[in-house]
């Protein structure tokens, strides 16, 4: 019997008391689909990457309370620009590449979803209701969990296997993708225009970033569970052509 694909995510800095920390429907959501999730912490550092990603079948970028720092696709911060954490971004980026050395999967959500365009060299909204004329609120507040808004979804994507037309989804961000990275395609919009997901568009790699939040919808919603369902299954047969590796140090 073969062993559960892992899949590294990265997290999060709490500035006022220094730690580490990601909220626990991440890791729910994969276990639940099959998957040992490991933590990565935010240390930009190369060597460390490498030697977390040595453990991996996969990858999962997370949301974030943070903004791309705009500098990273040659633009200064707009007025409505929120909060930056530079070793977010520099560890994000780090795992993109070795992701990429790799053929890892990737699954990208919210802010790792831009994270993930930056790195392929696209570009951001950096605030939707300002630059985005007829937008609609993409940022729902509470209930966190509630479906808030329609995306029509590409036909023609691998999205498009997982879901129905007119998927609802939640939302909460005030970024998006605005020029499209190289190698990535539309995957969703939302109908005011809005990219609500992109997706590798190769034929040989699972990379799919969505601007909405499955994690918080799994046990309820068919899209949501569909996605890490996919995605562990995709990781999971890496995992059963990759050698064991102990992760004890």
């Amino acid at each position: 019997m073969g062993r559960s694909p892992r899949i590294v995510l990265t997290m999060r800095l709490e500035l006022d008391s220094g730690r580490f920390y990601l909220g626990r429907d991440y890791c729910e959501a994969l276990n639940a689909a099959g998957a040992v999730p490991l933590h990565a912490g935010l240390i930009p550092d190369r060597e460390y990457i490498e030697s977390v990603l040595d453990q991996a079948d996969g990858v999962l970028l997370p949301g974030s309370d943070t903004d791309v720092d705009p500098h990273l696709y040659g633009e200064e911060p707009h007025f409505a620009f929120k909060r930056n954490i530079p070793v977010k971004d520099r560890t994000d980026l780090l795992v993109l590449d070795e992701a990429d050395k790799r053929g890892l999967p990737v699954l990208a959500i919210c802010y790792g979803m831009q994270m993930l365009n930056v790195h392929r060299g696209g570009t951001l909204f950096q605030d939707i209701s300002h630059q985005i004329e007829g937008a609609y609120k993409h940022e729902q507040g509470m209930p966190l969990e509630r479906l808030s808004h329609t995306i029509t979804i590409d036909p023609s994507s691998r999205l498009a296997d997982l879901a129905s037309l007119g998927q609802k989804v939640n939302s909460h961000h005030h970024q998006s993708v605005k020029d499209l990275g190289a190698g990535l395609r539309i995957a969703a919009r939302s109908s005011d225009g809005v990219i609500e997901a992109i997706e590798d568009a190769g034929t040989e790699r699972f990379v799919l970033g969505v601007q909405w939040h499955p994690e918080l919808n799994w046990k309820d919603d068919d899209l949501s569970r569909d996605i890490f369902k996919v995605f562990v299954k995709v990781c999971a047969r890496r995992a059963q052509v990759s050698p064991e590796v102990s992760i004890a140090h």
